[in-house]
């Protein structure tokens, strides 16, 4: 429950030693682990560390959440590591992994647009916006949100769902994808399903939404009813998808992620 996390651009609590600081090297998130229990450091904790491009998030609970990086000659204390942040979703608290998601995006848009793309000019933080303008010919760039669509087709009491060939070996989801320019989402859900597994889809039902910072997606979940056409995958992104029961699920994702609330939508309702 993120309902106590304020995001901000500018801060306009205090500062204390409390503050927390969701700290990079190179696209690892810095973590406190003790008792198994991972949690992001205070600024407490973090006594002569050199911290670059920092930028305020929000506040959660009263305290300040800041972003930055850190070089590979800072000295990390024995009880912090580096992880990546989708393998410390259950390792961190929920809000603090989808702050930290919020975290990543942030210090990525930095790095990706230190210089003008247009004419290469040092761009500059815009005040009280998440911006950076070019100061030579105006360019403003902000961080960058890639919707996808994710959808549950249900056919007979049984949803299809597909072996993407970038999962681990056994792992099946259902169907997704990004949308292209011009496209409404309830388009690109009937491309997806029809590119990725060639089944046509009627009664597209919006489901829900959530960000998804592996890099920089919004999820907008559907469900929708099968139409028509036999199952015939690509082979190249996708490399197998079928039809499963609520009985006969194969290995699904797990934990936070809107593709497990969508699948469990079905097995509740079938």
């Amino acid at each position: 429950n993120l309902s106590s996390f304020v995001p901000s651009v500018t801060s306009i609590l205090p500062k204390t030693n409390k503050d927390f600081y969701f700290l990079f090297y190179k696209n690892e998130l810095l973590f406190k682990l003790e008792n198994n229990i991972a949690t992001i450091p205070v600024i407490k904790d973090l006594k002569n560390f050199e911290i670059n491009y920092i930028q305020y998030i929000g506040s959660i609970n009263g305290e300040n959440c800041f972003c930055g990086e850190i070089h590979e000659y800072v000295i990390i204390p024995k009880f912090m590591y580096f992880g990546n942040l989708k393998s410390l979703a259950h390792k961190l608290s929920e809000d603090m992994f989808w702050i930290g998601g919020r975290a990543v995006q942030i210090v990525n848009w930095n790095n990706d647009h230190k210089y003008c793309g247009r004419c290469s000019a040092l761009t500059e933080n815009v005040d009280g916006e998440r911006a950076k303008k070019c100061p030579k010919c105006g360019l403003s760039n902000y961080p960058r949100i890639s919707p996808a669509i994710i959808v549950a087709v249900v056919r007979e009491g049984q949803l299809l769902l597909a072996h993407n060939n970038q999962f681990p070996k056994e792992l099946y989801s259902v169907v997704s994808g990004f949308l292209e320019v011009g496209e409404t989402f309830e388009e690109c859900v009937v491309r997806e399903v029809r590119e990725e597994t060639g089944i046509i889809v009627k009664n597209i039902n919006y489901f829900g939404n959530q960000p998804w910072p592996f890099p920089n997606s919004l999820m907008i979940g559907f469900t929708a009813d099968y139409a028509g056409g036999e199952i015939q995958v690509d082979g190249k992104e996708i490399g197998n998808a079928n039809w499963f029961g609520s009985n006969d699920m194969p290995l699904i994702p797990n934990g936070l992620s809107i593709a497990k609330k969508l699948i469990d939508w079905f097995v509740d309702n079938h």
